[in-house]
């Protein structure tokens, strides 16, 4: 059974200006992406991680991207080699999107949106686009776990076709079929 539709789902490339009026780019990710996908990591606001991620400092993020990114992270893992999106403004990387196989045929969705680009629609365009890419590149199911009193995150989500699989605890699970 397929998740509910988003309206007109575009994969990237794609431009869209932001609340802002800031021209957003979104495009797959590439390893000319890498250097400014680790700058925006390293001045992510620690308070605003999410079980643990983005790890601190520059050499916990590089680690953490060359697994995710699908780099050899010494352990030839599973988890490794995600789908990618990232959203640049100009030549600064601003967020990313990444489906991150669990090795059981589904994906962990990790989503992040600089602190200085949030509240601007660049999250739901870049979250929607991502799904399409992924179901795109063959992702069939995804998850994600949410702190429980992330309503308005939660609510972006449920937007784009997540439901809720156990509300329970201090986290909660939501996941949808592309």
């Amino acid at each position: 059974m397929r998740g509910p539709q988003n309206p007109d789902p575009v994969a990237p490339p794609l431009r869209i200006t932001d609340a802002e009026q800031r021209e957003i780019r979104l495009r797959a990710y590439d390893d000319a992406a890498l250097e400014s996908l680790v700058t925006m990591y390293d001045t992510f606001d620690p308070a605003q991680r999410a079980q643990g991620t983005p790890p601190l400092g520059e050499s916990g993020i590089r680690n953490w991207l060359d697994c995710i990114l699908g780099g050899n992270d010494g352990d030839s893992n599973e988890n490794c080699d995600a789908v990618s999106v990232v959203a640049w403004h100009d030549d600064r990387v601003v967020g990313h999107v990444a489906f991150v196989p669990d090795g059981v045929g589904r994906h962990e969705l990790a989503i992040f949106v600089h602190q200085d680009y949030q509240r601007a629609g660049i999250g739901s365009k870049l979250l929607r686009s991502g799904l399409e890419y992924a179901n795109q590149r063959g992702v069939t199911k995804v998850w994600l776990t949410v702190e429980s009193w992330k309503g308005g995150v939660q609510k972006l989500y449920s937007d784009a076709g997540f439901t809720l699989d156990n509300p329970l605890g201090p986290t909660h699970r939501m996941s949808r079929y592309l």
